[in-house]
């Protein structure tokens, strides 16, 4: 039987799941919540943060929160299509080829230091992403509609890397940042490992799933009865519209950029309970939505501006409906 959920009801099992994972990663709500909205939203995650800062320890708990299959691949220079995709082996003469299923079969996927693949790579796991299939040998398999990539970046580490191609970063529904934790979060962090928690430890990560199958998938349904008036729909669009008049940015926001604010929104407004998007729902999930999107002008990285300086002086100028 399907299973229907109310709006409240949605907001409480998706605080359910933070909880279940602010048990094993401390501080970093706001990278959960970012995650959260992408899954909702049927959209890819990159998270980028320098080692350590407990990416892997998030994915693999949200996973078990969400009662996922899990799998994680480590991106490195001499990584082939196959040994993401899978490839086809002869076991048997007599029976032909047997298709071997790579790693991509499952449901949330975590491509580790994911830019530090090659072009070949990069390719097989774009098409994952944009169609949720795969194709090896000339036959093309599903991975299904919970699959999702989340992916990790070092931001400050450049060696032995490939950088994105730009039609790739726009497939990640959100790019989130996971900075270093507060000194509050870091003394938790202390006390748990002294009394025995490890992360380091695969069974420490692990979580009974907080939710059931149907309701993770009622959730993502929930999404797509919420209610954008023309005014907020109006808002996301001339948000877009700005990156590309934007004198600072060399690439603004796509097309697909636009869809993506959109979802992104809707989602972040069952985050909150909410059955209809506000402008805040969208200026809120903007940064996460766009900051992968657009590139500087080449004057501004000299002097050391970001992305998110660009956006948060532009979400200041676009005007918000009443």
């Amino acid at each position: 039987m399907t299973e229907s959920l109310t709006v409240p009801q949605g907001a409480d099992l998706l605080d359910r799941v933070r909880r279940a994972v602010a048990t094993r990663v401390v501080g970093q709500e706001a990278t959960v919540s970012d995650a959260l909205v992408a899954y909702l939203a049927r959209g890819h995650v990159l998270i980028e943060g320098v080692p350590g800062t407990a990416k892997t320890l998030l994915v693999r708990s949200l996973a078990s929160a969400l009662g996922l299959r899990f799998a994680r691949i480590q991106f490195t220079p001499d990584l082939m299509p196959s040994d993401v995709t899978g490839v086809n082996v002869l076991r048997d003469p007599a029976r032909g080829f047997e298709f071997q299923p790579g790693p991509i079969f499952t449901d949330l996927l975590l491509g580790d230091e994911i830019n530090r693949a090659p072009a070949k790579t990069q390719s097989a796991l774009l098409e994952a992403m944009a169609e949720r299939q795969v194709t090896v040998d000339g036959v093309s398999r599903g991975l299904g509609e919970a699959f999702t990539v989340f992916a990790t970046q070092n931001p400050v580490e450049h060696e032995g890397t490939y950088p994105l191609p730009e039609a790739q970063l726009d497939r990640f529904l959100v790019k989130t940042v996971m900075p270093y934790p507060s000194r509050e979060a870091e003394l938790e962090l202390l006390t748990r490992y002294e009394n025995g928690f490890d992360a380091e430890r695969l069974g420490d990560a692990d979580l009974a799933p907080a939710l059931r199958p149907e309701e993770v998938a009622a959730l993502r349904r929930l999404v797509d009865g919420v209610r954008v008036t023309p005014e907020v729909r109006a808002y996301v669009a001339d948000i877009a519209r700005a990156t590309r008049e934007e004198r600072m940015l060399a690439l603004g926001a796509s097309p697909r950029a636009t869809v993506s604010l959109f979802r992104a929104a809707r989602a972040a407004a069952v985050l909150e309970g909410r059955d209809f998007a506000t402008p805040d729902d969208v200026k809120g999930i903007a940064p996460a939505v766009l900051r992968h999107r657009i590139v500087l002008a080449p004057e501004l990285e000299v002097e050391g501006r970001t992305p998110d300086d660009v956006l948060a002086a532009l979400l200041g100028r676009v005007r918000a409906p009443e």
